[in-house]
């Protein structure tokens, strides 16, 4: 009864972390509408990841803390830093030109880039289901795509930085498996964060200086909210799930924060629902549960063919 529980909290802290990234979406995606999107994203990994490093330091909540080597850092710069700090523009960019649900839903389609990225196709069951989940993600992003093609060129660019973003994600997630070898999930998380804010911190200034920067009450709520409830609580809800449950299961809660964005971003921008988001959504997320679950082989399927 009692690891029935620990399921059930371990389910509900995932609902949890879709519910809280699908309102970090629909901030952020409200914040770059005034706010200059590289300084953003900038000075928010820079504090989330102080924070979170804090959090390593003097507490015991997300393990033991280890001071990283010279090699690390530099590992921890150059493929988590770099990649996180380029995923991080590309992404606020593509929130300020286009919907918020639309963003969140490329970047669940990252699952499916991974795998693809994992594996050339092979002649067995395994590679076709992974390649059919493939087709299925790619259809359900030029679904979301096609309508952005007749509606306008700022919208077309919106949803190309979307795909692009979504690229980038699973590249930055291949890296930080690599970077996981050696530190924890946590250690990595907090190093790139901050480090990834440093890269984008002066040229952030730099849109400071040609544009200026709106300070109020709202715009600082909105943004605290984002370091903390969209970056500092979920992702150390996010590594404690990862040591309990496997990868596989733990990432198939990734498909319910474009929904989670949707509604966040309806309710609070007023976004539409359409039908066309839904029939992407769908074909995408098949997708990726597709690739990402351990389906039994289909009876008398030759393991090649």
């Amino acid at each position: 009864m009692s690891q029935q529980k620990n399921h059930t909290a371990i389910a509900g802290s995932l609902l949890l972390v879709a519910f809280l990234w699908g309102g970090n979406n629909t901030g952020t995606k409200w914040l770059v509408a005034t706010w200059p999107p590289i300084w953003t994203g900038g000075i928010r990994l820079f504090c989330a990841g102080l924070l979170l490093l804090a959090v390593l330091r003097f507490t015991s909540l997300l393990g033991e803390y280890r001071a990283v080597t010279p090699q690390q850092r530099w590992q921890l710069w150059l493929r988590g830093g770099l990649s996180l700090a380029v995923y991080m523009v590309t992404y606020n960019w593509a929130l300020r030109l286009t919907a918020a649900s639309h963003v969140a839903l490329y970047i669940g389609a990252s699952p499916v880039w991974n795998l693809l990225w994992e594996e050339r196709p092979q002649r067995n069951w395994a590679s076709a289901r992974r390649y059919g989940a493939a087709l299925l993600a790619m259809t359900g992003v030029v679904v979301l795509f096609w309508p952005a093609v007749q509606t306008g060129s700022a919208s077309v660019l919106g949803e190309l930085f979307g795909l692009a973003s979504s690229i980038l994600w699973a590249n930055f997630s291949h890296q930080m498996r690599v970077l996981s070898a050696d530190l924890s999930g946590a250690e990595v998380a907090a190093q790139t964060m901050w480090m990834s804010g440093i890269l984008l911190l002066p040229f952030g200034l730099g849109e400071i200086a040609v544009r200026g920067l709106a300070i109020n009450a709202r715009l600082l709520g909105v943004q605290g909210f984002c370091i903390v409830f969209g970056s500092v609580i979920p992702y150390a809800l996010w590594n404690n799930a990862l040591g309990r449950w496997r990868t596989s299961r733990v990432v198939l809660f990734n498909n319910l924060i474009p929904l989670s964005t949707m509604a966040w971003a309806h309710y609070f921008l007023g976004e539409p629902v359409t039908s066309t988001f839904a029939a992407a959504m769908i074909l995408i997320v098949a997708g990726v549960v597709l690739g990402q679950t351990n389906w039994p082989k289909v009876p008398e399927t030759p393991e090649s063919f």
